[in-house]
Parts: structure tokens; sequence; C-alpha cells
């Protein structure tokens, strides 16, 4: 569904569809649900797939369909070196998908089989996820080199990690500008240990472009934020950053001195009308507490839980094709992401470089 921004003077402006930006790294599945000689299913951009890990550890992506007859890939065997199919029997090396075998191929045929291959994704495991790289139609997988797979930042070699995830009823537009929406907290995460609608207050952040994206500039975290207000027993300043690149990542970083934590979000498109928000997190603060990951991993999953209700509730809403509109300063960080990702969409029909809505820093002010 498509959102409706305004100029200064309250114009209405209609802003692009959700339309879905291929030549990206996604995030497709958890890696430890990988077991040996299994295969397992996963869905990214409505792109059916198949993962798995070979026997060297390497872990595949390709589209869940055999280029035969095109049953589902899933459904054949794993042997951890070749998928086969279970209606002919073809068999696939996974990572490049090159048929390696047609078991009906007589002494009389003369097809090639390894000249035949099924389609495989780029994927790389970083943090705990598999990573599948989905090009464009038309487009060589081979891109995928000119992008990294995201990295979640750490500074240390002492750290805990969690892991939560949540499936979103809504188009990736909308999970993502929630996502980075500054005016929700108050309402949506009213907690104890987190903030209370009595606790609004006006703020000010300074706001920088990045390379496809924008950043929130190192600043003193919300001192409304109950969980902030704990790192002040290292007596040390803390500064949080936070990042919102595209196509779909919001990374935060928050430092006090030795002690940091730093969490990187996704939004990842599962189909046109649905998405899944992933967040990964690490840390060293508080290295010591008994129980600290369970503990965070609890309070950060009511955290999300809050977030999806939510989404879940505007879902409803949305049934009925009511008019939305984005508005200023809080809703400003929504508008650069429409206008970078058209600007992505532009360069690549044009082939021209993509235009940054934002000529330099600004200030935005703001409520919550």
């Amino acid at each position: 569904m498509p959102l409706v921004t305004t100029t200064e003077a309250g114009v209405p402006i209609q802003g692009p569809s959700a339309t879905l930006l291929y030549d990206n790294w996604y995030p497709a599945l958890r890696t430890d649900t990988l077991r040996k000689g299994k295969l397992a299913k996963a869905m990214l951009l409505g792109i059916p797939l198949v993962l798995g890990r070979r026997n060297d550890g390497r872990v595949f992506a390709m589209r869940d369909s055999c280029p035969h007859r095109g049953i589902p890939l899933s459904e054949g065997w794993f042997n951890g070196n070749r998928v086969t199919c279970r209606y002919h029997g073809w068999e696939f090396e996974p990572c490049s998908g090159r048929c390696e075998l047609i078991p009906s191929l007589s002494s009389h045929d003369h097809l090639d089989a390894t000249r035949i291959y099924a389609t495989a994704f780029p994927c790389q495991e970083r943090d705990g996820h598999a990573w599948v790289y989905i090009p464009g139609s038309g487009r060589k997988a081979e891109t995928a080199e000119r992008r990294s797979v995201p990295d979640l930042a750490k500074f240390g070699p002492r750290f805990r990690t969690a892991f939560l995830t949540a499936d979103l009823p809504c188009n990736v537009d909308h999970g993502i500008i929630g996502l980075m929406d500054p005016a929700h907290g108050p309402f949506v995460h009213q907690a104890w240990w987190w903030r209370s609608r009595a606790s609004i207050r006006e703020k000010t952040k300074r706001f920088e472009p990045i390379p496809e994206g924008f950043r929130m500039s190192a600043h003193a975290p919300s001192a409304n934020s109950a969980p902030y207000k704990l790192l002040g027993v290292y007596g040390q300043p803390v500064e949080t950053t936070i990042d919102f690149t595209l196509p779909n990542r919001r990374t935060e970083i928050i430092r006090c001195g030795d002690k940091w934590f730093s969490s990187l979000t996704t939004v990842t498109p599962v189909t046109a009308s649905t998405c899944r928000i992933d967040v990964i997190a690490a840390w060293n603060v508080f290295y010591y507490v008994p129980f600290l990951t369970p503990i965070a991993k609890f309070f950060g999953a009511k955290f999300v839980r809050q977030d999806q209700v939510t989404m879940i509730q505007q879902a409803e809403g949305l049934k009925h094709n009511p008019s939305l509109m984005l508005i200023d300063d809080a809703d400003k960080p929504a508008k650069w992401y429409f206008a970078l990702k058209q600007a992505r969409l532009d360069a690549a029909a044009t082939g021209a470089p993509p235009k940054h809505p934002m000529d330099g820093p600004v200030e935005l002010h703001w409520r919550s």
C-alpha cells in the first residue's frame, strides 16, 4: 500500500509503492536450524528457497524447484554433497546448482547433464544467519561481490549474544518505517522497564547522510529510557549511534568507555505483503552478571512482541485501504527511506548514480 507524504504546506504527495529491492543480501534463516543431511525451507521476496549445509561446512541456498518438472527440491534427499530430486532422481551440486547426474540417461543419449543448472543463490553465514543474495530479474548473481554481507559490529573478543525474530503481516515498507519511527515508544512500548506516556519530552537529534542511508549522529541516549540509565553505574559518558542503510538495516552502537552494546535489526520481505523482523545483538556490558542473556532475551522478546502486535492491529486497518500520511519532523526518517529507495530504483532503471535525498547534516525535533 502506498503512503502519502506531505510538503511543508501540508499538501499530500503520493509516495512510492512497496516495490521489493533486489540485488541485496537478506537473512533467510538461522543456521542452527540446518541439520546434517537435512534440507530446510525459507521464503525471500516471494521466492521459495531450500537451504542446507554441505559436509565441508559451507551453507547453500537454491530455488526450491527442480528445473526438470518443477517439484520442490526440498521434497527430495540431501547426502551432504548433492541434492537429489525425488521425482526422477536428478542430482545437483547445491552451491553452483549444476546437475551432476540424470539417472534416466542411456548410452544412446547425448545430453550433457552438467550443462543443466538449477537456480542457486550466493549464500554466506554471518552471526548465525544464512544470508542469501537475491539478484534482480535477468541479472547475474555475480553482482553479489559488489555488496558485502552485513556483519554485527563487535569491539572485543569477549561478548555475549542474543537473537530475536517475529513475523509481521505487512509489506516491507510498513515494517521498515515502523522500525525507524521515533515517536511510538511511549505508546507501544509502555513498561516500567522502558518508558511511559508520562515520560514524553522534546528531543533534538542530528542526522547526517551516509552511503545509501542516514545516521543519527553520536549522542547521549534518551534519559527517559530505563535500560540506558543502568549504564550509569560505569561512571563513563554514554554515547549511541544509529544508522539506517538500504535495503532494510538498522544498526545501533552504544559505547560507555570500554563497555559496549551493538545490534543489527533487519526487516526482510518474505512476500510482497509480509515481512520478518530479525534482531541480532552483542554486548560486553554487565558481562559477569548471572543469567543476563536469558533476562535480556526475555525483555527483548516482549519489546519485539509489542511491535508485532501493533503491526497486526495496523494490518486490520489497512484492509480497508485508508489514506495515510507522513509528517515532519518525527516522520522525516521515513521520508528519507522512501526517497533513498526510489533513488535506488531509478538508478537501476537509468544506470545513473543514485541521488541522496539529504544535502548534509540536519537537526530534527520531536516529542517522545
